[in-house]
């Protein structure tokens, strides 16, 4: 039974095509570039080519690829984008307008000539199917699982940090990582960046969307060392994003998001020490413009262990943290897909045996 993961990024995409009927360590492992990277290059090469560009397609992962349409804009070439593409900006096209992109609408798209035309989705199941095609891997999907950071459709006024740690608050009080993943059907209105990712699977193809920092500390906790700490910090160090976890027994105790580009060594190592005592303040993370923190519980026993991956995990290399890099089947970067195989286990329990079978069964 195969069960495509894609785990997207703002600096890659990590892709498992996981085979129930393969050894883990003869499953197909991709990492490429995020779909966010791939669009800043079209864009970037319009601009050396003097071209205006078209974005069409629907919401995705920002960052790089709105740089690059303001470096565009500030070259003197133009910006259009339908609705959908243009949200990827910002959820108000009001404000995409003030940046100088012109929002037009699907109909007026198809009449334009003289653009370079560029698609803006993250998840592209026929790239990766002509990806995999001169290898003879042929895809034959039972179920596919996809991860993106959803800052979620805030309204007008309301700061998408907060919108998106209020989220993240009301999810932790489930106690429970798979609670950050859903179905195609029950994906919340407001996560339209999962929406997306969930309406570009085939519709006869059971589809998970979940979100990256929980779907990558999920999968850490495969990592055997892991697994037996009893009370444990668990971080995801991202090339955008830092999420980190305080578990204890099987609990959440706690947790803190920030922007990794925000923060030295120094600044997380408190986040952190803060985080495992309990006194980490949500004020002072929004402060320095992270996403927030939430102290939920404490534990009687002392920190086992500070477990660690993602691909900027050597911001902690020599911390007296002592972190350990985890490696969950002997594969950090793809440790989010890992945790897609385990959330589908628990919200498609259908597909529980066929991922037990090679991943053995759930720790909790």
């Amino acid at each position: 039974m195969q069960i495509l993961c894609v785990d997207v990024g703002t600096g890659t995409q990590d892709i498992l095509l996981y085979d129930s009927e393969r050894e883990l360590e003869n499953c197909v492992q991709l990492i490429l570039p995020s779909p966010t990277q791939i669009v800043a290059r079209r864009i970037r090469r319009a601009t050396a080519n003097g071209r205006g560009v078209l974005l069409r397609g629907r919401i995705m992962g920002g960052g790089p690829c709105a740089w690059a349409a303001e470096d565009h804009l500030k070259q003197g070439y133009s910006v259009l984008a339908t609705p959908d593409a243009a949200r990827t900006f910002d959820d108000e096209l009001e404000k995409v307008e003030r940046m100088g992109v012109r929002v037009v609408s699907e109909d007026e798209a198809a009449r334009l000539d003289e653009v370079e035309r560029i698609t803006m989705r993250d998840f592209d199941l026929p790239a990766i199917r002509a990806a995999l095609a001169p290898f003879d891997v042929d895809l034959d999907l039972a179920a596919i699982a996809v991860a993106v950071f959803d800052h979620g459709n805030a309204p007008p006024g309301v700061s998408d940090r907060v919108f998106r740690f209020e989220y993240i608050a009301e999810t932790v009080a489930r106690n429970d990582l798979a609670a950050f993943a859903y179905r195609r059907e029950d994906v919340p209105e407001r996560l339209t960046r999962m929406q997306a990712v969930a309406a570009d699977a085939p519709p006869d193809v059971p589809t998970l969307a979940m979100d990256t920092g929980p779907a990558a500390v999920l999968g850490a906790l495969e990592d055997p060392v892991v697994q037996k700490a009893q009370h444990a910090l668990v971080a995801n160090l991202g090339n955008f994003h830092t999420l980190a976890f305080h578990l204890a027994d099987g609990r959440v105790l706690g947790i803190f998001e920030h922007h990794t580009g925000e923060l030295t060594r120094a600044e997380l190592e408190r986040y952190l020490r803060q985080l495992a005592d309990g006194t980490i303040s949500n004020a002072e993370v929004f402060a320095d413009m992270g996403h927030g923190a939430l102290v939920v519980g404490s534990a009687e026993q002392p920190l086992d262990l500070l477990a660690i991956t993602g691909p900027r995990r050597g911001l902690l290399d020599g911390s007296s943290l002592a972190p350990y890099p985890a490696v969950p089947h002997g594969a950090m970067m793809v440790a989010g897909c890992f945790g897609l195989l385990r959330a589908i286990a628990k919200r498609l329990p259908e597909f529980a045996p066929a991922v037990e079978v090679r991943l053995g069964p759930a720790s909790t």
